[in-house]
C-alpha cells in the first residue's frame, strides 16, 4: 500500500491536467513540452486539433526567410503525428466526436516523460482506453520515443493507426523549407529538407513497431509520408504501436538521413523499455545535481522543480556553439533569439549545478566574438560589443522596427543599438563561472579574452565630458526598457566601472600566472599602457547620478523629474503598463519595467553599499517597479530576502515560480519564460539560502527561509568539489 508521504512525494514531481481543458490548449502545450538539450517538442496531441501550435525546435537551426525582419529558429517537421480510428470513427476529444469518459495527462518531471490516458466511446459500438507515452531521450538526444496502446473495454473494435511525419509545419505562417525528399520503406518513413537561406539540411525519420506484427500501408504524399496499421481487438485485449523518431541535421552529420536511419535501427535493437530506462537513469544524475528539496511547502516544491526541469531540457549538453533562447525550445516567442537572459538568469544555476553545460553556454559567446567585434566596428568602436539579440551567426539580429500596428504605424526598436550592457552581463557570467569552478583552463583560453575585449569596447565607448570633468555614457537602455536612450544609466555606468576594474585584475593575473600566454593575448587585443591608464581614469571618474540630499542613486539622468504614479491603483492587471499608457507616455512616468537599480544590488552585493544604503534604495525603487518583464519578480525576491522583507520575498518568489504554471503573464503560448525559471533558482539559493563566496573563495551561508519552510536541501559544485547544503534545524555544507 502506498503511504501518504509517497503520494505527496509523487505529487511533487508531477504536473497534471485532469479533466481535459480545451480552453487552455496553448498554455498546456507549452508547459507540457519535453526535450533533451538538443530538441524540444511542445505538448500538442498526437491526433491534432484546430488552433494548436505544433512545434519541434532544435538548437542552432535558424533561417532568415525572404521578407522577414530577422531570422527564426525554424519549426521542424512534426514527428509525433498519429491518428487512430475505432471501428472507422476517428478518435477525437472534441465535443460531438464520440464521448470522452475519462482523461488524465501527466508530465513526470523526474523522468521527463509525458503520458495521457483517455477512456473514449466512439459514439457507436465500442469503448476503448487509450494510453499515450512520449519522451525525448536524454541518453541519445537525436531520439524521440512514443508508445501508444489501445485496450478494448466494450465491443470488439477494429483499430487503425495512421502515423505521419508532418512536414506542413511553419513559423506562424512563415515558410522556411525547400522540399528535398519524402520517402519510406517497410516500417520507416522520412523527410529530408533544407532551409531556404541558411541551407541547413535536416532529416526527420520514424520507425514503427506494431504488436501484433502486420504489414504497413505506405502513403508518400509530398511532405507527409505516412504508415497505417490495422487490427481487431477482443474485449479486454490490447494493441500497441511504438514509434521511434530521429532528428539529425548537417550540424551533427554530413548525411543527416543516414544518421537518422542508424539512430532508429540502434533504438529498435535496444528496445523501448531499455531505451526508457537509460533515459531515466540519465535524468536521475541530472536531478541528483540540480534538485532542490523543500520541506514544508508542496506548492513551492513542485513549482521549483518545474522551473528547473524546463531549464534542463533546454540546456545544450553536447554543443558549445548554441545557447538557450528566451523562450527555450518550447515556443515561437522572440524567434528563438538569445538575450542577456541566458548569462544573468540561466547560467548561474548551471554554473553551480551543471558546470559543463554552463561552460558550453559561455563558449557560444566565445565562438561568436567575431560577430561582437563586427558590431563594435560597425558602430565606430573598438573591441567586442555583443549583440542584444543573437542567433547562430553571432551578428546582431534585433529588428529595428516593429511590424506595422493596426493603424499602420511602426515603433522604432532601439535595444539592438543602445542596450549595450549585455557585453558586461556576459563578462559577469564568465567571471562568476571562473570563481565558482576554478576552471583556469577555460579562463586562460577563452574567458579572459571575452572579459578583456569587451572591456576594450567600453574603453572606446565611454565619452569624456570636459565641462564636467567626468566620463559618461549617453543614449543607453538599462534593464528598465520602459525608458529608452537615456543618459548615464546607473546600472550601465556602474557595471562598466566594475567591468574595467575586473579587466585590470584579469590583465594582471594573466601576466603573473601565465606570462607567455597572457602577454600574447594582451598584445593581440591591443591592450597597452595607455589604455590601462584610460581605464583607471574612467573607473575613478565615471558619472553615477545621485541626489545629494537623499543619497539615492538616480536610475538615469532626469529620472527623479518624471511624473510619479501610484502603481497599486493599477491592480489587478495582466497587461504591462507601457501597453496601457502607450509608448510615449510611459517615457514620462516614474514606472520601472523590471529590476534595474535592484538588479545592480543583486549583482554587486556588498560592493553596492552598506546594508543601510541597500535598504534605502529598496524602499524608494521597489514601489515603482511594474514587473512588466518576467525577469523582475525573482530578482526582487532575492533582494527582499537579503534585506529581511520576508513577506515580500515569498510573495515575489511564489509569483515567479508559478508564472508559467498559472500563466500569470497571459502569454505562455509563446513559450516558457526561461529567465524567470533561472531567477527562481537564484532567489532560493542566493536569496533564501544566502549562498555566496566570500573574498577568499569560500562558501558562505546566510539563510533566511520563509517561516513555514522546515528545511531546504540542494547541491552545488565549488572548485571541482560537490557540496551538499542543508538548511534547517542544523544548517551545514557537507562535501
Amino acid at each position: 500500500m502506498t503511504s501518504v508521504s509517497e503520494i505527496i512525494e509523487q505529487r511533487n514531481w508531477q504536473v497534471v491536467e485532469a479533466p481535459f481543458n480545451a480552453g487552455k490548449l496553448s498554455h498546456l502545450e507549452t508547459i507540457f513540452t519535453i526535450g533533451n538539450g538538443f530538441l524540444g517538442l511542445r505538448g500538442t496531441f498526437e491526433e491534432g486539433y484546430p488552433g494548436e501550435m505544433v512545434s519541434t525546435l532544435a538548437h542552432g537551426i535558424f533561417n532568415h526567410a525572404e521578407g522577414e525582419l530577422v531570422p527564426d529558429l525554424v519549426n521542424l517537421p512534426n514527428p509525433l503525428a498519429v491518428k487512430i480510428t475505432v471501428n472507422g470513427v476517428e478518435f477525437s476529444m472534441e465535443r460531438g466526436k464520440g464521448q470522452m469518459l475519462g482523461y488524465r495527462r501527466v508530465l513526470d518531471l523526474r523522468t521527463a516523460c509525458l503520458t495521457r490516458e483517455v477512456i473514449w466511446h466512439n459514439g457507436v459500438d465500442a469503448i476503448v482506453k487509450l494510453r499515450f507515452e512520449r519522451f525525448a531521450s536524454l541518453k541519445n538526444p537525436h531520439l524521440v520515443a512514443q508508445r501508444i496502446s489501445v485496450r478494448a473495454l466494450l465491443g470488439t473494435p477494429i483499430i487503425r493507426f495512421n502515423s505521419r511525419v508532418d512536414g506542413t509545419q511553419n513559423n506562424e505562417g512563415v515558410h522556411h523549407w525547400e522540399e528535398m525528399q519524402t520517402g519510406g520503406e517497410g516500417d520507416m518513413i522520412f523527410l529530408n529538407r533544407v532551409t531556404t537561406q541558411s541551407r541547413y539540411r535536416i532529416a526527420v525519420a520514424s520507425l514503427h513497431q506494431f504488436n501484433p506484427m502486420l504489414k504497413a500501408e505506405l502513403t508518400l504524399t509530398a511532405g507527409q509520408p505516412s504508415l497505417a496499421y490495422q487490427t481487431s481487438l477482443a474485449v479486454d485485449s490490447e494493441v500497441a504501436l511504438i514509434k521511434w523518431s530521429a532528428i539529425h541535421t548537417n550540424r551533427d552529420s554530413d548525411d543527416p538521413l543516414h544518421a537518422a536511419q542508424m539512430t532508429l535501427k540502434a533504438a529498435q535493437q535496444q528496445g523501448y523499455e531499455s531505451s526508457y530506462q537509460a533515459h531515466v537513469e540519465e535524468w536521475a544524475t541530472y536531478w541528483h545535481d540540480s534538485d532542490i528539496q523543500i520541506e514544508g511547502d508542496e506548492t513551492a516544491q513542485r513549482a521549483v522543480r518545474f522551473c528547473t526541469y524546463h531549464l534542463l531540457i533546454a540546456a545544450p549538453r553536447d554543443d558549445d556553439r548554441v545557447s538557450i533562447g528566451a523562450k527555450t525550445l518550447s515556443g515561437p516567442g522572440y524567434k528563438g533569439h538569445v538575450f542577456w537572459d541566458t548569462e544573468l538568469f540561466m547560467v548561474p544555476m548551471l554554473t553551480l549545478t551543471q558546470p559543463k553545460i554552463a561552460r558550453n553556454l559561455l563558449m557560444y559567446r566565445y565562438h561568436n566574438l567575431e560577430g561582437a567585434r563586427h558590431k563594435a566596428q560597425k558602430s565606430g568602436f573598438a573591441g567586442a560589443m555583443f549583440p542584444w539579440e543573437s542567433t547562430d551567426t553571432g551578428e546582431e539580429t534585433t529588428p529595428q522596427w516593429t511590424h506595422p500596428l493596426p493603424d499602420g504605424t511602426r515603433i522604432r526598436i532601439w535595444t539592438g543599438d543602445n542596450e549595450q550592457h549585455i557585453s558586461t552581463d556576459i563578462a559577469y557570467a564568465v567571471m562568476q563561472y571562473w570563481h565558482w569552478t576554478g576552471d583556469d583552463e577555460f579562463f586562460l583560453k577563452y574567458g579572459a579574452e571575452i572579459v578583456l575585449d569587451t572591456a576594450v569596447f567600453w574603453g572606446s565607448r565611454v565619452e569624456y565630458n570636459a565641462d564636467q570633468g567626468r566620463y559618461e555614457l549617453t543614449n543607453q537602455i538599462g534593464p528598465d526598457e520602459y525608458h529608452e536612450n537615456v543618459n548615464n544609466s546607473v546600472f550601465t555606468n556602474r557595471m562598466t566601472q566594475w567591468h574595467l576594474q575586473t579587466a585590470i585584475t584579469v590583465h594582471d593575473w594573466l601576466l603573473r600566472e601565465h606570462p607567455t600566454a597572457g602577454a600574447e593575448l594582451i598584445e593581440r587585443l591591443g591592450i597597452n599602457t595607455q589604455q590601462l591608464t584610460r581605464w583607471r581614469d574612467i573607473i575613478a571618474r565615471i558619472y553615477l547620478p545621485k541626489d545629494p540630499q537623499t543619497g539615492l542613486l538616480e536610475q538615469f539622468e532626469g529620472f527623479f523629474k518624471l511624473d510619479r504614479i501610484d502603481i497599486s491603483h493599477w491592480q489587478p492587471r495582466v497587461a504591462n503598463l507601457d501597453a496601457v499608457l502607450g509608448h510615449e507616455r510611459t517615457q514620462e512616468v516614474m514606472v520601472i519595467k523590471q529590476a534595474d537599480i535592484v538588479m545592480l544590488m543583486a549583482l554587486l552585493g556588498d560592493q553596492f553599499g552598506s546594508r543601510a544604503e541597500q535598504e534605502h534604495h529598496w524602499t524608494f525603487y521597489y514601489p515603482l517597479v511594474d514587473h512588466g518583464s518576467s525577469l523582475s519578480p525573482s530578482i526582487h525576491a532575492w533582494i527582499a530576502a537579503r534585506l529581511d522583507h520576508m513577506a515580500d520575498a515569498y510573495k515575489l518568489f511564489h509569483y515567479a515560480a508559478n508564472i508559467d504554471l498559472e500563466d500569470l503573464k497571459g502569454n505562455i503560448r509563446d513559450g516558457i519564460h526561461a529567465a524567470a525559471a533561472g531567477g527562481v533558482w537564484q532567489a532560493l539559493v542566493f536569496g533564501f539560502a544566502g549562498l555566496n563566496l566570500d573574498e577568499m573563495g569560500n562558501l558562505r551561508l546566510m539563510p533566511k527561509l520563509p517561516s513555514h519552510w522546515r528545511s531546504v536541501r540542494f547541491r552545488v559544485w565549488c572548485k571541482g568539489q560537490q557540496r551538499q547544503i542543508v538548511i534547517g534545524d542544523e544548517t551545514s555544507t557537507n562535501p
